[in-house]
């Protein structure tokens, strides 16, 4: 799966904004902010591992998921060219008033 089709679900979404805002954070932290079961968040994790946007490091008993650098900057080049593309349509609709 690409990283377009990874975030197209919400709940991954949200999980990498949580990620971006809080660095590190362990599966069962990342459990306890849905209101869905652990597996299922599981599942998303494993998504978005396989779209290459989070890593995973085994500390004891715990997985603590991060975001891949590579992926922090891609999000940032897309969020930038995004805001680019949103003002122009802001400017284009302000002419045409």
């Amino acid at each position: 799966m690409d990283s377009f089709q990874a975030l197209n679900e919400p709940t991954r979404r949200e999980i990498i904004e949580m990620l971006i805002g809080g660095g590190l954070m362990s599966a069962s932290d990342i459990y306890k902010k849905f209101d869905v079961t652990p597996p299922a968040i599981s599942q998303h994790l494993k998504v978005l591992r396989e779209a290459n946007l989070v890593t995973v490091e085994k500390q004891a008993q715990k997985h603590i998921y991060k975001i891949n650098p590579k992926a922090k900057d891609w999000i940032k080049k897309v969020m930038m060219l995004w805001n680019q593309k949103f003002d122009s349509l802001e400017e284009v609709l302000q002419d045409g008033r």
